[in-house]
């Protein structure tokens, strides 16, 4: 895989970028271009999130400032881009609860390679918005899929959601959208279908669930393949 294909999708978070990331993304194109609404995610964070927890692509923060934080639980950032993890740290030390919990890690990492040891596991592992970002079809993506599952506690939670750009119906704002942005190199998801999603998991989970709302796969999974 091109390594300037795979940076590409995560250097556009400028910092001009990510002022209005919240407006552009989280409030309007969730609900006008994908039609699933930004709480569907948020819910999963609610339900999901574990005393040692790694965001992978946390974008603004947005859902992890909006979440219900378990009380003195770890916050892991991974990113390549090192604007979108200062950004998320910085809201992430805003929050009136943020003296009950150590300070957020930040690691640059690329979620196509292993993930190191040494961050230990995790009880939840969050990978929101991020698989349609990422180049290759779901026989390449599959194996972040399987570094993730590395990182898991047995009992753990990997969850989030990708848009979808095949099987599934985009009005005129997602198909504009679609188009402009895998022309752009910030999507790579024309061929991105829900049954690839599901195999591509399974190789990696033996539990997993995918929901699709509008054209956004929700998923999460368990039980890491050892």
């Amino acid at each position: 895989m091109n390594n300037k294909d795979v940076r590409r999708g995560a250097n556009i978070y400028s910092k001009p970028v990510l002022g209005f990331y919240d407006l552009l993304v989280v409030r309007l194109s969730n609900t006008l271009a994908w039609r699933c609404p930004s709480r569907l995610m948020l819910d999963q964070y609610n339900r999901f999130l574990g005393q040692e927890h790694l965001d992978v692509g946390p974008g603004t923060g947005w859902y992890l400032i909006h979440a219900h934080l378990p009380e003195r639980n770890r916050i892991t950032l991974m990113d390549l881009n090192e604007n979108s993890m200062e950004h998320t740290g910085f809201r992430l030390a805003g929050m009136p609860t943020a003296g009950t919990r150590p300070a957020p890690r930040a690691v640059t990492g690329n979620v196509l390679e292993p993930i190191p040891e040494h961050l230990g596991n995790f009880d939840s592992i969050a990978t929101n918005y991020l698989f349609h970002c990422i180049p290759g079809t779901w026989e390449t993506k599959s194996e972040a899929f399987g570094h993730l599952a590395d990182r898991l506690t047995d009992d753990g939670v990997l969850f989030g959601g990708t848009i979808l750009g095949h099987g599934v119906r985009h009005n005129t704002v997602g198909k504009g959208l679609m188009a402009l942005y895998n022309r752009m190199g910030i999507f790579h998801n024309r061929d991105d279908a829900e049954a690839g999603l599901q195999q591509a998991l399974e190789r990696s989970f033996h539990q997993t669930s995918v929901k699709v709302v509008g054209t956004v796969a929700v998923f999460n999974a368990r039980q890491p393949r050892r």
